[in-house]
């Protein structure tokens, strides 16, 4: 069946506890968007619950996949593809996902496309609406699980300057929200307490400050506050207190990302622009200093809306898009990838 040039693309997203279908035209236009939340479903056990969160997608995906291809006016055999997250992430919810998008392609006759959630985060800058970034630029991908600097140098061309050598700052803010007893998901939560407190009032280590290259490491400020902590008298912490310890943290993250920042655009000087993407970069303080290190680097930081910053389809649907441009689709036996680093690709 002959497709239209203007034939649009329907993503899906189910790589954790976020399910998500997207449809954009070919040149980036969002026709239709879904995205539906399982905090909830998450929130008693103080973290994401593989097989709740893969139940979660398998109830919801149909529906919303449906839900969106009206919105958009089409159907199945009016795509001109399907992608879907086929990694990293967790394995029950990607088999969810690339489950039935294989099924969907195989029924209209369409390609399918894997697409590596990370390369989804870190092509989003180059959609129409966020900035349309000409390659090469520098990626600052900050999430849950990731802390990586990366050169985009192409669509599938990826190459790691410097990464997390423990834990991800994701995982810090989160873990350190827990400890403060903020409710989940932590890191927003303890974004808002810290606009309460002093970022001055407690001492924090900022490893790897000044060091060479651009590796992170935050576990050492984790284990910092947990020590902290744990010197506290029993009881909850007085508000204005767990203010200022929240205030601290993000003060000595950010101190960090910016000193990492300023020494990976040391290392790509030929970078177009610097991109921040992945939850973490929803973090107004983070963009903020990001924004000023690049500055004065003569370059422009670039950071998607803040929905477009967490899990969505419409960032799997433009990697589709530009995969397609270029004919790299994918066959339909293609595994799932629980572990894809960017650099594999």
């Amino acid at each position: 069946m002959e497709r239209k040039d203007d034939a649009p693309i329907l993503g899906i997203e189910s790589s954790c506890d976020e399910t998500a279908a997207a449809v954009l035209a070919p040149d980036g236009r969002i026709l239709a968007e879904r995205v539906l939340s399982q905090i909830a479903d998450h929130a008693a056990f103080g973290g994401v619950v593989p097989e709740i969160a893969a139940r979660a997608h398998l109830s919801a995906l149909d529906t919303m996949v449906k839900d969106a291809l009206r919105e958009a006016g089409v159907g199945f055999l009016d795509l001109a593809a399907i992608a879907a997250t086929a990694g990293p992430g967790l394995i029950g919810g990607l088999l969810v996902g690339t489950g039935y998008a294989k099924g969907a392609a195989l029924a209209a006759g369409v390609p399918y496309l894997a697409i590596n959630h990370l390369e989804a985060h870190a092509l989003t800058a180059r959609l129409p609406s966020v900035g349309q970034v000409e390659f090469p630029y520098l990626l600052l991908l900050l999430s849950g699980g990731h802390s990586q600097c990366v050169a985009v140098e192409g669509v599938g061309r990826y190459r790691l300057l410097g990464a997390t050598l423990d834990d991800a700052v994701g995982e810090a803010f989160d873990k350190t929200a827990k400890l403060l007893g903020l409710p989940y998901p932590g890191g927003p939560a303890l974004e808002a307490l810290a606009r309460e407190g002093d970022a001055k009032a407690v001492k924090l280590p900022r490893p790897l400050l000044g060091r060479e290259g651009c590796d992170f490491s935050f576990s050492g400020l984790k284990t910092a506050i947990a020590q902290l902590l744990a010197a506290e008298p029993p009881g909850a912490l007085p508000r204005q207190h767990a203010a200022d310890i929240a205030a601290s943290f993000q003060a000595s993250v950010t101190d960090i990302l910016g000193d990492r920042l300023s020494h990976a655009l040391a290392m790509l000087p030929g970078a177009k622009a610097v991109i921040v993407a992945g939850g973490v970069a929803a973090n107004l303080a983070i963009r903020a200093r990001l924004g000023e290190v690049a500055g004065r680097a003569g370059k422009t930081l670039i950071a998607p809306p803040l929905r477009l910053c967490t899990d969505n389809a419409v960032m799997v649907a433009w990697a589709g898009i530009e995969r397609l441009r270029l004919g790299k689709t994918s066959a339909l036996d293609a595994p799932c990838k629980p572990r894809w680093p960017l650099e594999a690709l």
